[in-house]
């Protein structure tokens, strides 16, 4: 099912249909706080008054001409305004195939570098998002290019994603510590071959927990971004043995999923950041989420395809 469903949300046909059949609507907006900044401010503005922290996606990816790229990082522009001029946590997350890197990295990094320069302006953060593994090298090529521009004169820092799921990223992991960069650790939600990604769930897990902990341990401010519980327990359980600040890491979960938890553990005196996405691109972005919790999935993809029959 999973691989199903991370096939699917490539298929840019599907995508059309599905964001004009109605019923899928309440399942989206349980993931994606809505499709334009105005519907997502408030949604943002609710849960800083819960005491989380939020990271905004602007939700697009793999663009194919250079306008929507260029468009793409005038909607982070907007955004990092409108979240300055309301006093809220300046912090989003962008995705370089969304910037243009599959047309031209010199067209991403263009688009990142108008980022962060007003990052820099209103004081936010910018984290690179981690896509397929095709694309691992230019990502962090494309971070190590804009960041140091993130931190000139103490402005805004600039951080990247790791995915425990890629057997290469212990070593990019030790990379990063030694350039003092700042680490999102996430387990992966892309479907990748077995010559570059572990396929064992257990193995992913396994992975997670060595570099969560070698993280944490070097400090710079790591994003432990995970819902599971067994991994947060352990994290705690290390902090808490260790003497690691609780200022020192934070936790990061997606906008809609153990809302429960993430309450839990603001309550406990632990910081949580909630990743916000909002978007009319939100179909690829509601699919890898479908392939993590695929309850409905039958329900939804029966009134895609009913749909389609009438089209």
């Amino acid at each position: 099912m999973r691989s199903t469903l991370l096939t699917l949300s490539h298929r840019r046909s599907l995508g059309r249909l599905a964001t004009r059949v109605p019923i899928t609507r309440p399942m989206v907006r349980r993931f994606i706080c809505g499709e334009t900044l105005d519907e997502a401010l408030p949604a943002i503005e609710k849960l800083h008054a819960q005491g989380l922290r939020t990271t905004v996606d602007v939700l697009g990816e793999s663009v194919t001409a250079a306008e929507d790229a260029r468009a793409a990082a005038g909607r982070y522009l907007a955004t990092l305004d409108a979240l300055a001029a309301r006093d809220l946590d300046r912090n989003v997350s962008l995705k370089p195939s969304q910037m243009g890197l599959a047309i031209d990295p010199a067209l991403a990094l263009e688009n990142i570098g108008r980022i962060v320069a007003r990052a820099v302006e209103t004081g936010a953060f910018v984290r690179i998002d981690m896509e397929d593994h095709t694309t691992t090298d230019r990502t962090l090529a494309l971070w190590r290019e804009v960041r140091p521009a993130g931190c000139a004169d103490g402005g805004a820092d600039v951080g990247v994603v790791i995915q425990s799921a890629l057997r290469r990223s212990a070593d990019d992991v030790e990379a990063i510590i030694a350039e003092g960069g700042r680490v999102r650790l996430c387990k992966g939600a892309y479907k990748e071959p077995a010559g570059v990604a572990f396929q064992d769930k257990a193995e992913v897990d396994e992975a997670y927990e060595a570099l969560m902990l070698r993280l944490m341990r070097a400090g710079r401010d790591p994003a432990i971004a995970t819902h599971d519980v067994r991994l947060i327990r352990r994290a705690i359980e290390v902090a808490t043995a260790e003497g690691i600040a609780r200022d020192a890491f934070e936790f990061q979960m997606l906008y809609g999923v153990r809302r429960d938890l993430q309450e839990q553990l603001v309550g406990a005196g632990w910081r949580v950041r909630t990743y916000v996405p909002y978007g009319a691109q939100w179909y690829p972005y509601f699919m890898r989420r479908l392939a993590e919790r695929p309850a409905n999935v039958s329900f939804i993809l029966r009134n895609v395809w009913r749909e389609r029959g009438r089209a």
